[in-house]
């Protein structure tokens, strides 16, 4: 069995499972400014690399626009790709009565077809773009004599045992599937324009005969180098064996809290209203797993990194000293550039490349605005974590609650899913506003049902013992209702 003909993009291969089965005809199809073009010449490049002959024929792009969108990438086409300009003498204008000269369309379909085979004939191509099918439609005028040439034509093409590309701009009936029935396997790229930021593409494989593939949408990017393709993320692909061990804070009574600290392999989420310290406890985790000499990477949704940067300073965390060290990884992550898919790909490529042991993605909220448009934005949290989690990491996530006092309700219910879940909340005591936190889930050992006041100051975090005289903890609005006097005390200056 001959191997695949590589698409000549690492992610589409991945999909495709190892590429297009060669000797066949293939359906890319998009609207216009999808990306046909781009995945089409980075297709005939891996050929060529690999010494096979390439042709590209056009019907829609002159070959001088072709190439001028191949040098924009860094290309050259030549001399490994031919590149033939179709343009049948009957579809010229004629200047003086400035219309198209519309003689029989059996001629014009005729000569179009001619000149493809005579091409084919002289070059014998083992890859082959024909861009794209819309203009030959237009000639066929109807449905019938357009599906007899598009099957002449993979006759013809299957007597070089070439593999064809036919690129399809969508402008036919959307219920018209001549194509699809022809096609050995049928690619669609998609591009959709949020309310705001960058636009967004994805791909889907709607069909591919004999041949098993990744199925659902996958994001992809264009940019200088051309096109990168995130396939999706599937946990259950991703095992690895690791031996569960508690993981400490640092902090003593918080460990206390959480019967011991979070184990690896698991997910923490930190739940509280804006101010309550929630970035901090998830730096606090990252810098003792930095003392214990493991790899830790940082994605920041919400906060621009010079500030957390002087923040977490003040705090006692020097993170910029730690990323220096090289134990840890801090990147700052635009929601509104940023696809699902890709951030998806940039942590897993971080966690497999760089043994990453514990994982702070700061925060869901910011997540979550990256998944504007998404149906199932929990679905990709969900496969996210279970990735991470069976890669052995310890994740910690944040969540900002609407409001600061009072029935408070996050953006995304992530309750289910984590594995640790530690609720801060604001509370009122002798004259004061202050802060306590409560574990009130862990999967994985005890933990205590108590609730804990904590400082922060410039000496980083401090928690206090349990205090047991409150009321109304759970409804978000706890309460001190006790005699004694056991809050915790301001340090002498």
């Amino acid at each position: 069995m001959k191997p695949k003909a590589s698409t000549g993009i690492t992610g589409l291969d991945d999909i495709l499972n190892g590429g297009l089965s060669r000797s066949h005809i293939f359906l890319l199809e998009g609207q216009p400014g999808a990306g046909k073009t781009t995945v089409a010449l980075q297709f005939l490049l891996d050929g060529a690399a690999q010494g096979e002959r390439c042709l590209y024929i056009t019907l829609s792009e002159t070959e001088r626009e072709l190439r001028e969108g191949a040098l924009s990438h860094g290309w050259e086409l030549d001399p490994h790709i031919e590149v033939f300009e179709l343009t049948p003498p009957e579809m010229i204008l004629d200047a003086q009565q400035q219309q198209s000269l519309l003689y029989s369309s059996d001629l014009e379909l005729g000569e179009a077809t001619r000149q493809i085979f005579d091409v084919v004939e002289r070059i014998k191509p083992d890859r082959v773009v024909l861009d794209s099918l819309s203009e030959v439609r237009l000639l066929a005028q109807s449905s019938l004599r357009y599906r007899r040439q598009i099957l002449a034509i993979k006759h013809y093409f299957a007597r070089f045992n070439a593999t064809v590309v036919l690129l399809d701009d969508m402008t036919s009936e959307p219920l018209d599937k001549t194509l699809h029935s022809i096609a050995h396997g049928v690619i669609r790229l998609e591009e959709m324009a949020p309310d705001y930021g960058a636009e967004r593409r994805r791909l889907r494989i709607m069909k591919y005969r004999g041949q098993k593939y990744r199925g659902g949408y996958h994001d992809f990017t264009i940019h200088q180098s051309g096109i990168q393709v995130f396939p999706r993320l599937v946990a259950a692909e991703h095992r690895a064996h690791y031996e569960r061990t508690p993981l400490s804070s640092g902090i003593a009574p918080l460990d206390a809290l959480l019967g011991g600290g979070v184990e690896n392999g698991s997910s923490t989420l930190i739940l509280g209203p804006a101010g309550t310290g929630k970035s901090l406890i998830a730096m606090v985790f990252a810098a003792a797993a930095v003392a214990r000499g493991e790899k830790v990477a940082l994605f920041i949704f919400d906060e621009e990194l010079g500030l957390l940067f002087e923040r977490m300073k003040y705090l006692g965390i020097d993170l910029d000293a730690m990323q220096r060290g090289g134990n840890m990884i801090i990147e700052q992550v635009d929601a509104a550039e940023l696809s699902p898919g890709e951030f998806a790909h940039r942590v897993r490529s971080k966690v497999d490349e760089n043994a990453i042991k514990t994982v702070v993605i700061d925060s869901i909220n910011g997540y979550q605005a990256a998944m504007m448009g998404e149906g199932s934005p929990v679905l990709h949290i969900h496969e996210l974590l279970l990735f991470l989690n069976r890669r052995g990491a310890a994740t910690f996530m944040t969540v900002a609650q609407q409001g600061l006092v009072g029935d408070m309700k996050a953006p995304v219910d992530l309750t289910y899913l984590a594995d640790t879940v530690i609720l801060l909340r604001y509370f009122e005591a002798v004259g004061q506003v202050r802060r306590a936190m409560s574990v009130i889930k862990k999967r994985y050992g005890g933990h205590e049902s108590t609730i804990r006041e904590y400082k922060i100051g410039n000496q980083g975090m401090a928690v206090g013992e349990p205090l047991y005289d409150f009321q109304g903890v759970l409804r978000g609005v706890p309460t001190y209702v006790g005699e004694s006097n056991p809050l915790l005390k301001d340090p002498q200056p």
